[in-house]
């Protein structure tokens, strides 16, 4: 049995041998540190002393250290060697050496949280009252035309507005950002835009065309009977959707389309026969909305009859040009697909009329050039990994794929969809030609840029010397969302330190896809942990409040989730027709948990009836 005095030697051995590692690979890479901004010296340094740290196992030093009541190591990212010397000084006390630790340059507690938030301003604005966690939010390209909707997630808390260059074009982003900027100035906010380069997209390629038909669907419950009815906009072709989910249109001419009154109805014979009628409620957007309590397919050039309130018939019109409906492929465990280079559209597999296969079913991919950088064996995952396949055969022209995971009945592979090649060694990264262009604007008009698949140094590279060629201070986002961005991060922020001010995205979907569900959690709280020793702000995204933002109602799951994005800088939310509800309750969400936790430090508010063995919360409402 080793007494206390053994004990605090063996420890305080263990922790001169950490410190004069970090030393050592301080030297090793004292060129690299040399090359950030000055503002950023003493965080590289921090960073690379947190990685010499990181090279030992100290998993059973941190219980010794909690055995004996002394710091246990857990919260010193931000501050790597000021925590380790001053532990060395608690032990040469302890021990009855009368020796301080010291060294000049390094950072200190304090200093510490003044970096952080000094980047975090820096790149996000100021935040927001009683709120640490900045909130982001990706508008929907119907924002250009409704200041009202940017100007209400402003005052709900909205720090900051992503705009996705890879949809709409540089008119509708202008009319975005020319309305964030006017709520800026009504309502005395900074909110920052965020611009997203596109990036080189690996997704599914077209599908052939399906019949011109939409499917009017109303909502019914378990047992079939109808709950509520159908909603279907009916307004001229050229008319843009209403952006609070309404996806049945109507197309008519314009002309008809003024003759529709609230009160009226539509009259229609579906493609089945099945005699349907709609009711006129009122305006919604630009067009008029009605509702339908019955199960409709309609084609185009189908004959509308419009009634009026007291069952006299006005006009006949015919319904306009429909888009094709969406076809897909149905895939089930077992089946075959074949993924092509050449650009023909996908099709589902054929049989005869005996059943027989005769055709495996196929579809092209965005990005041809992969099929050099695939081999037989590697896994490949379709739409965000709901599908999951092994490469049985890869030749320069195709992959034909072995499908190890769908639904039982069937997953459903539409065009568009993401495709991840986690084991492949893919050259494909970096800045397409489209994001190029698109740097003109965003450098003119955006506070930071998001460069999505950052998988080396290289990619920042590509992307700095892009950037020198217009007079711009913008701030870069590094989106790590895959394996190779993962294993190269602190290569890939040392390098990003050569300009300012930087932070890092979580790309959360395809980087637990990219680096195997099992493994996510905790290469999510790594990059947490190395964003914190940069002393970098981080964003925690994509599916943040997911259900709510689309449906209206959270999951328990995202609740959770939601509460634990605190410990970044910054919180995404995607668009969706109730973004504005999910902004109001990620703002209150955020307020609350950081009365409990700052970071991953766990804080210990006051239960005002906890020596009466009761439990309250409702002191921490805000």
């Amino acid at each position: 049995m080793k007494t206390k005095k053994e004990k605090l030697t063996a420890i305080d051995q263990q922790i001169k041998e950490i410190i004069q590692r970090i030393i050592e690979i301080e030297n090793i890479y004292a060129e690299e540190i040399e090359k950030v901004q000055p503002v950023y010296h003493k965080s590289a340094l921090n960073l690379i002393h947190y990685l010499g740290l990181r090279s030992f196992d100290i998993d059973q030093l941190q219980d010794q250290l909690r055995d004996l009541g002394l710091p246990s190591l857990s919260n010193v990212e931000p501050h790597v060697l000021k925590s380790l010397l001053t532990l060395s000084s608690f032990l040469n006390h302890l021990l009855g050496n009368p020796v301080r630790e010291k060294r000049k340059g390094i950072i200190s507690i304090k200093k510490s949280k003044k970096l952080l938030n000094r980047n975090t301003k820096l790149l996000f604005g100021y935040k927001s009252k009683k709120r640490r966690t900045r909130i982001m939010v990706t508008l929907p390209g119907t924002a250009g035309e409704d200041y009202l909707l940017i100007n209400h997630l402003m005052s709900l808390g909205m720090n900051s507005a992503r705009i996705n260059c890879a949809h709409d074009d540089h008119i509708t982003w202008k009319k975005m950002i020319d309305n964030i900027h006017l709520s800026n100035n009504k309502l005395a906010k900074n909110c920052k835009i965020m611009m997203d380069l596109g990036g080189p997209k690996l997704r599914t390629g077209s599908m052939l065309p399906g019949p011109q038909i939409i499917h009017i669907k109303p909502e019914k419950d378990v047992t079939g009977i109808i709950i509520n009815p159908a909603k279907v906009w009916i307004a001229p072709p050229d008319f843009p959707l209403p952006a609070d989910g309404m996806g049945v249109h109507i197309p008519v001419s314009e002309q008809w389309y003024s003759k529709i009154k609230r009160g009226d109805s539509l009259h229609l014979t579906d493609t089945r026969g099945k005699k349907i009628k709609i009711i006129i409620e009122g305006k919604k957007g630009g067009g008029r909305l009605g509702l339908c309590f019955n199960s409709a397919y309609v084609s185009s050039g189908t004959e509308l009859k419009l009634f009026k309130p007291d069952n006299t018939e006005k006009l006949t019109h015919q319904v306009g040009e429909l888009l094709p409906l969406a076809q897909y492929i149905s895939l089930k465990t077992g089946d075959y697909l074949i993924l092509h280079k050449d650009e023909k559209p996908g099709e589902p597999a054929q049989y005869d009329e005996k059943g027989k296969l005769l055709n495996h079913a196929h579809i092209s991919c965005t990005l041809p050039e992969i099929f050099n950088d695939v081999n037989t064996g590697e896994p490949i995952f379709f739409d965000d990994g709901k599908i999951e396949g092994i490469i049985e055969d890869a030749s320069e022209e195709k992959l034909l794929i072995k499908i190890t995971h769908a639904k039982d009945t069937g997953s459903k592979l539409r065009q568009d969809k993401g495709i991840n090649l986690p084991d492949s060694d893919l050259k494909v990264s970096g800045l397409t030609e489209k994001d190029k262009k698109d740097l003109e604007f965003v450098t003119a008009n955006a506070d930071a840029v998001n460069l999505s698949f950052v998988n080396d140094e290289n990619n920042v590279q590509q992307l700095m010397d892009e950037l020198s060629k217009y007079e711009t201070q913008i701030g870069i986002i590094l989106k790590i969302e895959t394996q190779k961005g993962f294993k190269n991060l602190p290569r890939i922020i040392l390098k990003a330190m050569q300009t300012f001010p930087i932070g890092v995205m979580i790309a959360r979907g395809d980087l637990a896809i990219e680096t195997g569900w099992k493994n996510f959690a905790s290469i999510q709280d790594e990059i947490l942990r190395i964003c914190e020793s940069a002393h970098i702000p981080d964003v925690w995204a994509t599916q943040v409040l997911e259900n709510l933002t689309k449906k209206g109602v959270p999951s328990r799951a995202e609740i959770t989730d939601a509460a634990m994005s605190q410990r970044a800088e910054c919180v995404m939310l995607n668009k969706g027709a109730y973004i504005e509800k999910a902004v109001k309750m990620l703002d209150k969400i955020l307020r609350r948990m950081q009365r409990f936790q700052k970071k991953k430090e766990t804080m210990l508010p006051k239960l005002d009836e906890a020596d009466s063995l009761f439990l309250s919360h409702n002191k921490f409402n805000i």
